[in-house]
């Protein structure tokens, strides 16, 4: 009981927030909100699973561009476009992931590149069913029972996905499957000894933690009411990567902080330092993966032990 009502309070406080803010800083908040939700899942299939993969933001694209052209060229109805969306979402997983296990370290990493490339080579050269490199625009989000869910309760909408998506990691994390992908990461051979399916392992853990970053792209089509390439480029895949291990890999806290912390960097570096931003922002993740290896939650525990 004390859990759920723990839940509870943070839903309504992460909620409550955006009837406090302004049309532009509720916009920010918002896509803050996405980004860690994507850093929770990717900190599930990269540190605690051990699988270096820069497909997760393809995924993302994926869901967005899914329910967009489900809805809205295809004219289904919106709870049929939302599980196309994530059954789509589960087969390019599956079909990425299957032969990908036999692949190891940097070899995924580059299958995982070339798919993350692909995907918007795609997008550019889809015609009227991607709207090529323009993308998709101009479209809102479908009447729910008669009810269009407008600002700021739309905001409500991506705060039970991040806080379900962590529930859920949560959970895994703390079953036999946490423990097995962590046994997989740490040492495959002993894995498998131990009795762990580790080709299965790898495989459920993508699926998984893709079909979550589809979801939440089907949440984020919906924010700017535009999907488009430059939004799902590569660069945004190596940025949830610096998330992941700035914050601290293997830690839900970690990827929160990290997320939180390098999203909101270049608001706050672009009145400082003005277009040397993007030159600061490299440095300072540099900076902390050279002096904090361990990711800056390691701080937090190393205060948390001189307190104790």
């Amino acid at each position: 009981m004390t859990s759920l009502l723990r839940w509870l309070g943070a839903a309504l406080l992460l909620a409550g927030a955006a009837f406090f803010l302004s049309d532009y800083h509720n916009d920010v908040y918002r896509k803050l909100l996405l980004w860690v939700t994507l850093a929770l899942s990717y900190n599930f299939l990269f540190g605690i699973c051990g699988q270096i993969a820069f497909s997760h933001f393809a995924f993302y694209g994926i869901g967005a561009y899914s329910v967009v052209i489900f809805l809205f060229q295809f004219h289904l109805p919106f709870p049929l476009a939302i599980l196309l969306g994530v059954a789509l979402c589960i087969l390019f997983a599956l079909a990425v992931a299957i032969p990908s296990t036999r692949l190891e370290g940097f070899y995924l990493a580059l299958a995982t590149l070339a798919l993350a490339q692909l995907f918007i080579v795609v997008l550019n050269e889809g015609g009227a069913v991607t709207g090529g490199p323009g993308g998709l625009a101009n479209y809102k989000l479908p009447e729910i029972l008669g009810t269009r869910i407008r600002e700021p309760w739309y905001t409500a909408v991506i705060v039970v996905l991040l806080l379900g998506t962590l529930v859920v990691l949560w959970r895994l994390d703390c079953s036999w499957f946490g423990r097995a992908c962590r046994a997989v990461r740490d040492n495959p051979e002993a894995a498998a000894a131990m009795g762990v399916d580790v080709a299965r392992t790898k495989v459920i853990a993508f699926t998984l933690t893709s079909a979550l970053a589809g979801i939440a792209g089907m949440v984020y089509a919906f924010v700017d009411n535009t999907v488009n390439p430059p939004i799902f480029g590569i660069e945004n895949a190596f940025l949830l990567l610096f998330m992941v291990i700035v914050g601290g890999a293997g830690r839900h806290a970690g990827a929160v902080i990290g997320a939180v912390l390098l999203f909101l960097l270049p608001f706050w570096l672009a009145p400082i330092v003005g277009h040397h931003q993007a030159l600061v922002f490299g440095l300072l993740v540099v900076a902390a993966i050279l002096f904090q290896p361990g990711g800056l939650i390691g701080i937090w525990d190393r205060f948390s032990r001189s307190r104790s």
